[in-house]
């Protein structure tokens, strides 16, 4: 499969049949929120964050992570301050970040034309942009070109940041992956460009998983439930809609940051 395949998204879906997920649980004393594909919309993500920070105050004392499950970039319009954001709040509280096929991307653009090319095609151009870097003078560059505004546009500290997000990362019964898993092979020995790349066999696959995966990178309207495991890319950059599980025990629940017809910002809150 070609990088270019790989990196396509796919649309968001009105008729996921989503089915019951089978029990799991969170260690005794731990709470974990699980943040879907962000996509460079921070307007969702900060609404969101603070209404994390409200339940998690809310349910008292905890040892509480956040993980995003990557895509932080590309697509939406502030990806440079979504890094900032997940930098600054990670030295606040204990959050822990996958990478995503986008970040991935991104890291190999620096060095390689091709790969560049693809991810301007795909969301990369908006990340770009979201630096200090003038639009037109980018517009009318050469790939070349283009490729060296870029590299002279991100600062080294950011590259670092993302290289140093996570594959994996199991906390309890359940395991966190950007894009899934590939059936019939253990976690461990996962290769990195399947957990942040995988479509199928592990979207149509109905037998169980060591764990149940929490994952992103393939877009419903509404979180994914079935059997081992739950999907919750929403497409927050063209939906308007961002969205958390919260695990504690063995509870599930749901936060939603949404843009509403008026285009302000709500968010919600429901059991899974």
């Amino acid at each position: 499969m070609t990088i270019l395949n790989l990196f396509r998204k796919s649309r968001p879906s009105s008729d996921v049949c989503s089915s019951p997920t089978r029990p799991g649980s969170i260690p005794t004393g731990e709470r974990v929120y699980a943040i879907g594909d962000v996509h460079g919309r921070l307007d969702l993500l900060l609404e969101l964050s603070k209404a994390i920070q409200d339940d998690d105050s809310a349910r008292g004392p905890a040892a509480t992570t956040v993980i995003f499950l990557g895509d932080l970039i590309d697509r939406g319009p502030h990806s440079a301050h979504v890094i900032e954001f997940v930098r600054e709040w990670s030295k606040m509280r204990a959050v822990r970040t996958l990478m995503g096929n986008h970040e991935d991307m991104l890291l190999a653009s620096f060095d390689n034309l091709e790969v560049f090319a693809n991810f301007l095609r795909y969301g990369g151009r908006e990340t770009i942009l979201s630096y200090p870097i003038d639009a037109e003078a980018f517009a009318a560059a050469d790939l070349i070109e283009a490729q060296a505004m870029m590299d002279a546009a991100i600062p080294q500290a950011d590259r670092d940041f993302i290289a140093g997000f996570e594959s994996r990362i199991v906390v309890g019964d359940y395991a966190f992956v950007h894009a899934g898993v590939r059936p019939d092979c253990p976690l461990p020995m996962q290769l990195s460009q399947d957990l942040r790349w995988i479509r199928e066999p592990f979207l149509s696959y109905s037998g169980t998983f060591d764990y149940i995966v929490v994952h992103g990178h393939t877009i419903t309207k509404q979180p994914d439930h079935r059997l081992s495991r739950i999907g919750i890319d929403t497409g927050a950059f063209a939906t308007g809609r961002l969205t958390a599980l919260g695990l504690e025990g063995t509870d599930r629940w749901i936060i939603q940051a949404n843009v509403d017809e008026d285009d302000t910002i709500s968010v919600s809150q429901r059991a899974a």
